[in-house]
């Protein structure tokens, strides 16, 4: 780690021992506090986040059971969306109790260290609140909780390479940072070798015209890591890679592949689409 990475990641661990733990926004007998599994965050980043809600002794019951919505942004910039119904409905819940529910989150690369303006942190702004319940009205959430957090560059996310089988990117729809990217029968991508155990995480998910009974695999260096089929639905797979499985070359290739793929244009009227697809990738992550 340079200086530069050594000082940013002292100015968090200060500065996050500083912030406020937890703070009320205007929903009247609930106390939210969040925390983090990563005591030093960074971008580019899975991690685990909890949230403990205490209802006060006049807390009035809810009618509905809603959602809960955590966000962050940064300067107005919505990096990560993350919607959830708790363990216990929030109908459910009672006065005088405390309900605790964790989730793991994707923070994705967004911090340019090369921007004359960066000082090694970047600030972004947190909020958790109730949403409407899934399906319902499409409004905005009523927030329990907001404060900062100081992020610092991912000092050991690997360099990935998209070599082929795979379709231009497309970006997310609305503001979400992020990206989609169609394989098709095989697509391959070459990553730096950490030369340490890591985590890999692939999201994807299957078009309604793709083959029902589709069939994915997941492989490193031709060797399989898992063959699932997932339906017509998100999905995502989480693989903890043994250094050893690596080897000690300086890079590694993963291959996703489909044993189905289909044509959007036979398959969906009125599309001029003449692509063989098989999977829709969203993130493949690996640190």
């Amino acid at each position: 780690m340079n200086k530069l990475r050594a000082l940013a990641v002292l100015l968090v661990l200060s500065a996050l021992l500083s912030l406020p733990c937890r703070k009320q926004m205007g929903v009247r007998g609930i106390e939210l506090s969040v925390g983090f599994s990563d005591r030093v965050l960074t971008d580019d980043l899975f991690t685990q986040v909890t949230c403990r809600v205490k209802t006060s002794p006049s807390f009035a019951p809810i009618a509905e059971d809603n959602q809960i919505v955590l966000r962050l942004f940064d300067h107005g910039r919505l990096l990560v969306r993350d919607a959830f119904e708790p363990p216990i409905p929030t109908s459910k819940w009672e006065p005088d109790r405390e309900y605790a529910f964790t989730r793991t989150i994707y923070i994705p690369p967004f911090i340019d260290e090369f921007d004359p303006a960066f000082r090694g942190v970047e600030t972004v702004a947190l909020d958790v609140g109730l949403g409407p319940p899934t399906g319902g009205a499409d409004r905005p959430p009523l927030v329990v909780h907001t404060r900062t957090l100081r992020l610092v560059p991912a000092a050991d996310a690997p360099v990935m390479v998209f070599l082929d089988g795979w379709s231009p990117r497309e970006t997310l729809p609305g503001d979400q940072i992020g990206w989609r990217r169609w394989t098709g029968r095989e697509a391959r991508v070459a990553i730096d070798n950490p030369g340490r155990d890591a985590l890999l995480v692939i999201r994807g998910s299957v078009d309604a015209a793709a083959p029902a009974d589709q069939k994915i695999t997941i492989a490193i260096d031709g060797r399989v890591l898992e063959e699932f089929e997932p339906g017509r639905r998100d999905f995502e797979r989480r693989y903890a890679v043994g250094k050893d499985r690596l080897g000690a070359r300086k890079d590694f290739v993963l291959t996703v592949s489909v044993d189905k793929t289909f044509l959007p244009a036979k398959a969906v009227p009125g599309s001029a689409d003449g692509r063989e697809l098989g999977v829709r990738i969203s993130l493949i992550y690996f640190r």
